[in-house]
């Protein structure tokens, strides 16, 4: 009995240092993620507009790193990403923070295109 409570506690020992992990890199790929943001450069974009110029490939690798699928998001927000010049923070959510481009793209099926 004493070996399967030791076997106990030290599963959950270790199930509470990956969750641990798991929060600290999901920060870390956030600062990533801010760091693309803040050093956009200014481009001129086809109707004249100064648009923000996002490193699209890292930005999604981010974005698409715990996907469960990552080619077919990092497809998805390759293109979205081109189309809308934004790829919101983080790996999940915080869509609303790239506007309606973003979040109102649809997939045949009427599905959010977007990750």
């Amino acid at each position: 009995m004493e070996r399967k409570t030791m076997a106990l506690k030290l599963f959950l020992v270790m199930a509470v240092f990956l969750l641990c992990m798991a929060k600290v890199s999901s920060s870390d790929s956030n600062a990533k993620i801010q760091d693309h943001i803040t050093d956009s450069k200014v481009v001129k974009g086809p109707n004249r507009k100064a648009l923000p110029f996002v490193d699209c490939g890292a930005s999604c690798r981010i974005r698409c790193s715990l996907h469960s699928r990552p080619n077919r998001c990092n497809r998805a927000c390759g293109t979205c990403c081109s189309r809308c010049k934004c790829v919101p923070p983080g790996t999940s959510g915080n869509r609303e923070i790239c506007g309606s481009c973003y979040t109102d793209m649809l997939t045949h099926g009427n599905r959010f295109k977007c990750p």
